[in-house]
């Protein structure tokens, strides 16, 4: 029988977006109940993956000394899926070759010159491809903005929503609650997220409080973040949880006012469908992939003043209440529309093209 191998190591960060990523493909395509082709994860703690999905899959543990050219994976598999761009590991053999390209944030991120060791080993990535696929229309179109893409099948593949119902007791509570009515953002504390935007609007939003998670154990939030809340003396109103757990999520997005999102670079953008799965207005930054993921239903910032910000929340808020029943169907039907099990279907036919 023929096999695919899934590089997926990146499964081990599910705080992050290549983790949920692959965890969530992964628990697609094992629903989706594949008889005809074998897969292989490649993964660090493969008990665990075992433990849930048993011997539907093969397995292969991760070793880091295989990013080594010498010292790659030899077994000629019959097609490789590389989960992501930024991924080391790559096969030995010259052999069918899937790559999903989630973003090219690292050009304005990290370094324009294309002669930069991740954009050296992004472009042999491409060049290695048998097809490609995209999680958005416009990771699609900045790749081929600044990449020569070799002419193999391309895809955009949308990914889902990993909130597909709503499993929050009834009476849960996490231990940091906010004492009013509060926005809720999610994400690493990174410049691109630019929360400190949020802090600032704040200032011209008295009667709301903001909670903001994930990872907050970097330089943006003992910097950049840290310094705005202290300049403007709201530590009292901006609550920082850290990571957080499913059921916290849930819960701050059941709860929240609103969702908001004033990400400077997606190549996707997860947490706003997640918040639409709860009926919650969204407001997004107007830049690269959230219009597309946010749909026509969505408020949208230009840029970044805090008053003006604050006057597209008060004006977005009082279109969303005139209209709550339409706009809240609307967002869940279209948080809904995001399916992995879809995704994996997708997918599941890109392999077989392949194989």
């Amino acid at each position: 029988m023929k096999n695919v191998f899934l590089e997926s190591h990146n499964i081990k960060n599910l705080h992050f977006g290549f983790g949920q990523f692959n965890y969530h493909l992964i628990k697609g395509l094992y629903q989706a109940k594949i008889d005809d082709f074998k897969m292989t994860l490649h993964a660090k703690d493969i008990s665990k993956l075992k433990h849930e999905f048993g011997d539907y899959f093969n397995y292969k543990k991760y070793q880091s000394f295989r990013r080594y050219p010498l010292l790659r994976i030899r077994k000629k598999y019959n097609l490789w899926h590389s989960l992501n761009q930024n991924i080391k590991i790559e096969p030995y053999h010259d052999i069918p070759y899937l790559l999903t390209v989630h973003d090219v944030n690292f050009i304005e991120e990290e370094s324009s010159d294309m002669n930069h060791e991740r954009n050296v080993r992004f472009r042999e990535k491409l060049q290695r491809s048998s097809a490609i696929t995209y999680i958005s229309n416009f990771a699609k179109a900045s790749t081929h903005q600044y990449f020569d893409v070799p002419n193999v099948p391309e895809y955009v593949i949308y990914n889902g929503n990993p909130i597909r119902e709503v499993t929050l007791p009834e009476n849960y509570q996490p231990k940091l609650v906010s004492n009013k009515p509060y926005l809720f953002s999610i994400g690493e504390f990174t410049p691109r997220k630019n929360f400190h935007t949020l802090v600032e609007m704040l200032t011209c939003l008295p009667d709301f409080n903001l909670i903001l998670s994930g990872n907050n154990q970097t330089q943006y939030a003992q910097g950049k973040l840290a310094e705005t809340i202290q300049k403007y003396n709201l530590q009292e109103r901006v609550l920082i949880t850290g990571k957080i757990d499913d059921l916290e999520k849930q819960y701050y997005l059941q709860n929240c006012t609103a969702f908001v999102f004033p990400s400077l670079r997606e190549g996707f953008g997860i947490p706003p469908i997640e918040a639409m799965r709860f009926g919650k207005p969204i407001f997004l930054s107007h830049n690269t992939s959230l219009p597309e993921i946010g749909g026509k239903h969505a408020f949208f910032w230009e840029h970044y003043d805090s008053k003006y910000m604050a006057e597209v929340f008060e004006q977005g808020m009082h279109i969303f209440e005139t209209n709550k029943d339409m706009y809240e169907r609307a967002y869940i039907e279209r948080a809904q529309s995001f399916d992995w099990n879809a995704t994996a279907k997708e997918y599941k036919k890109v392999y077989r093209s392949l194989l």
